[in-house]
């Protein structure tokens, strides 16, 4: 394979990654802004903990937030450490995501105290943090160690203080439970070496 076809390759994925990030937080921006003018009626797709009738809710909560200073303070993060995640492929990424959505939804239901209702990208963004900052350790490669070390530099104290229960409105649950569904993709969807090829 030419190295002018690999550079291609390599502008295509950060292409598709960039565009995909852009239309994923303009969603969120649309959400908002039809929650806003429906007089806040996607409210009602949050999480409301450890009602069966609510599962349903786990995926849209992910997306819908309570306010535009809501949004606008999860919409750095989400872009960044996706397109960071997504990077190291679209399939592999959306695998990623929806096992921290779901994990973290579902730990959001069982756990969060009762009569809350929870929504927001913050789970997610606790997830990407914790895959990007483990993978390349688990992976053993160089520029993955770097990405990790520098999303934890950037964003290692937001995180902490993001973990802390004492924080009024705050699911420092869904962070929790989000952080330890990233860790966990970075295991579970982990890119293997491909096999030397060796000539009897």
């Amino acid at each position: 394979m030419s190295g002018t076809h690999l550079e291609w390759s390599r502008r295509d994925r950060v292409k598709v990654a960039a565009q995909l990030m852009v239309g994923w937080v303009a969603l969120l921006w649309l959400l908002e802004v039809v929650d806003v003018v429906s007089g806040h009626a996607l409210d009602d797709f949050g999480i409301v903990p450890r009602m069966p009738s609510e599962l349903v809710d786990i995926l849209p909560a992910a997306f819908l937030h309570f306010g535009f200073a809501h949004v606008a303070a999860n919409s750095v993060p989400l872009l960044v450490l996706g397109f960071l995640a997504a990077l190291g492929g679209i399939r592999r990424f959306a695998a990623v995501c929806a096992l921290i959505v779901v994990a973290d939804g579902l730990g959001v239901w069982l756990i969060s105290p009762a009569h809350t209702n929870t929504a927001g990208a913050s789970g997610l963004i606790f997830g990407l943090f914790g895959f990007l900052l483990v993978s390349g350790f688990v992976e053993r490669r160089p520029l993955g160690v770097l990405a990790g070390v520098l999303v934890a530099a950037v964003w290692g104290g937001s995180i902490l203080a993001g973990l802390a229960p004492t924080q009024s409105g705050v699911s420092w649950q869904g962070h929790l439970i989000g952080l330890a569904a990233g860790v966990t993709a970075a295991f579970l969807f982990r890119r293997r070496p491909a096999p030397r090829e060796l000539r009897a």
